[in-house]
């Protein structure tokens, strides 16, 4: 029988600095990832269907399986779910499945985590988390993992949700030496922040360019389409912008499609991706007053590297029980 990797088993796997450091290892080897398949499953209610496949030769190959069902909301159900497959690329066998919201969630605070090392200040000591969904709890421990963070600032919606998600962050594995504050001025907590991760459905931007001080980091993890936005036009064309891939980024997100679209910035003005980060081509953060900016869309490979982690974790753990 395949085993099935649970969420807690994923989360016991994945620590932060581990994933981090296998991240940076993958961004730089030869890993296949051709550009998802997106199909309409009903046009009436918007669900879909997204399939992305990911392999390396010679060793595992993945799809994850991904189902988005707005109505979803009404049902009492996860509007996303997903599933993971993990196989032996030369033989094609099945090897496990995997629980492919745990999985995502964590792969995607850990990308952002990595790109912190080299676009943030290392002396980054305030935290600023603008949303209150599921990623927010991950994008908070990941980011403390790799940073001196000595108080993480919450701002949302409501002032229910701030306090939840703040629960949810302790509990996550935030350090008890580190401060957890609500806001509820965002414009002030964006001014205080040295860095400002946003991870939202937003249409409107939220992370302004006149609240942002020289030298923060702004990372934009939540706007996965092209009529979503998190940073306005002005943050957009002034900051130095680098992004997890050129082909995923500069393709869907609104944060960078408008402001192209409406001859803002160009092309050239995302400097490099995370892969040009990881091997050394791009040096990142040049200087403590530039403000940079990572956008992200995800891409498959950080679903088969975070994986393969859990999968030799998992046979790990088999040996011990033998």
């Amino acid at each position: 029988m395949i085993p099935f990797l649970d969420g807690a088993e994923l989360k016991r796997a994945l620590s932060y600095p581990l994933l981090i450091a296998a991240l940076r290892e993958a961004f730089q080897q030869d890993i296949n990832v051709p550009r998802r398949h997106v199909h309409t499953l009903s046009d009436a209610d918007a669900s879909v269907l997204l399939l992305m496949p990911v392999w390396q030769a010679g060793q595992q190959m993945g799809v994850k399986l991904v189902t988005v069902a707005p109505a979803n909301r009404d049902r009492s159900l996860p509007t996303v779910q997903a599933l993971f497959i993990l196989f032996d690329t030369t033989t094609g066998t099945p090897l496990a499945l995997m629980d492919g919201e745990e999985l995502t969630l964590r792969r995607t605070a850990a990308a952002s985590a990595l790109a912190s090392t080299y676009l943030s200040r290392s002396d980054s000591r305030r935290l600023l988390i603008i949303g209150t969904g599921q990623l927010a709890p991950c994008m908070a421990v990941a980011h403390c993992a790799v940073r001196p963070i000595t108080q993480v600032t919450v701002w949302g919606r409501s002032a229910e949700n701030i306090a939840h998600t703040m629960q949810r962050i302790r509990a996550a594995g935030l350090p008890d030496e580190i401060t957890l504050v609500a806001a509820d001025d965002l414009r002030q907590a964006c001014l205080e922040a040295d860095i400002i991760s946003c991870a939202t459905t937003s249409k409107v931007p939220l992370v302004l360019a006149d609240a942002v001080r020289p030298g923060t980091h702004i990372d934009l993890v939540g706007g996965f389409r092209a009529d979503m936005r998190e940073a306005d036009d002005d943050l957009m064309s002034q900051a130095n912008v680098f992004v997890d891939t050129f082909s995923g980024a500069l393709a869907e997100a609104g944060d960078l499609v408008q402001p192209i679209a409406a001859g803002l910035m160009g092309r050239e003005s995302v400097q490099a991706e995370l892969a040009d980060l990881a091997s050394g081509t791009h040096a990142g953060r040049l200087n403590t007053i530039e403000i940079t900016v990572f956008k992200s869309v995800g891409t498959a490979l950080e679903d088969l590297c975070a994986a393969n982690l859990a999968w030799a974790s998992h046979q790990a753990q088999l040996k011990r029980n033998e």
